[in-house]
């Protein structure tokens, strides 16, 4: 049985991010993969957004936060949307002029619908066939992807427990493979 991986790669995430922005453009898939990288959302959440989540039909403009209710936890959690997801998010909608109840991540000929997991899976599985490690890519992966990138760029260990509602570092740590990325620069460090 195979793992969920993070992509750690750093060349190898910027394919899988541009795979459905240059090489097979698709407006509703690259929103999904740019969303789901910066959100840390998992797939259930993203798939359930709605349109009004993200965009303020009164005034016209994208929210600053997404908010949400998690499904798994029942916990509410709040999201900052950055640039990345928000311009992809745009380029969507603007194709697209939804209606504030439609599903972002809906179907093509359906906006009323959300698209399923299976779906979503090959959506990320094709964009993953452009790394060189697509072998254990999954739509878990974009979540586990942030949280890798956010620590190996220093962001705190207690602030990546509470983003992904952990009870201990060790939960973490294992979730994003830490522990042996750790363990493996220690051998590869070691001059004797």
């Amino acid at each position: 049985m195979s793992t969920t991986e993070p992509i750690r790669d750093t060349e190898e995430l910027i394919q899988f991010r541009e795979y459905y922005h240059t090489q097979h453009p698709q407006s509703r898939n690259y929103a999904l993969i740019m969303l789901g990288l910066h959100s840390a959302l998992r797939i259930s959440d993203l798939l359930n957004l709605k349109w009004r989540d993200v965009y303020d039909f009164e005034k016209k403009c994208f929210r600053e936060h997404l908010c949400l209710v998690e499904r798994k936890t029942q916990k509410r959690t709040s999201i900052a949307l950055c640039k990345d997801a928000e311009d992809a998010l745009n380029q969507l909608f603007q194709e697209r002029y939804p209606d504030k109840e439609d599903y972002i991540f809906s179907k093509t000929t359906d906006h009323s619908s959300p698209l399923c997991r299976s779906q979503a899976y090959r959506i990320v599985r094709a964009a993953a066939e452009h790394t060189n490690q697509s072998e254990h890519i999954s739509c878990h992966s974009m979540r586990k992807t942030f949280g890798y990138h956010a620590w190996k760029q220093g962001v705190q260990p207690a602030l990546l427990m509470d983003i992904f509602n952990h009870s201990s570092y060790e939960i973490t740590k294992r979730y994003l493979g830490i522990t042996q990325d750790e363990r493996d620069g220690i051998f590869l460090g070691i001059q004797l």
